[in-house]
């Protein structure tokens, strides 16, 4: 099976979450990232929507490879409180 993608590994990679704005969004990306990222991520950071309902986690993160991304993709999608995971 190729891992067919134009990233050349390994190489630094912002993951964003999207939820409803509550105090433990953004831990809760941030947990679901590092069950995947062996070192700690570069950068976290948050944005509320223009209403502050919504919140939008990114997370810098050093990418090893298309299955790591993947698999973090995969994690953040299944999870109830994640909407939307860019």
């Amino acid at each position: 099976m190729s891992e067919e993608t134009l990233l050349e590994f390994p190489c630094p990679f912002a993951i964003k979450a999207m939820g409803k704005n509550n105090l433990e969004f953004d831990l809760l990306v941030i947990e679901i990232v590092r069950r995947h990222v062996p070192e700690d991520e570069k950068a976290v950071t948050s944005r509320p929507s223009k209403d502050g309902n919504y919140l939008a986690v990114t997370v810098l993160i050093e990418a090893t490879s298309k299955r790591q991304l993947d698999a973090i993709y995969q994690d953040l999608s299944d999870h109830p409180q994640v909407l939307m995971a860019l």
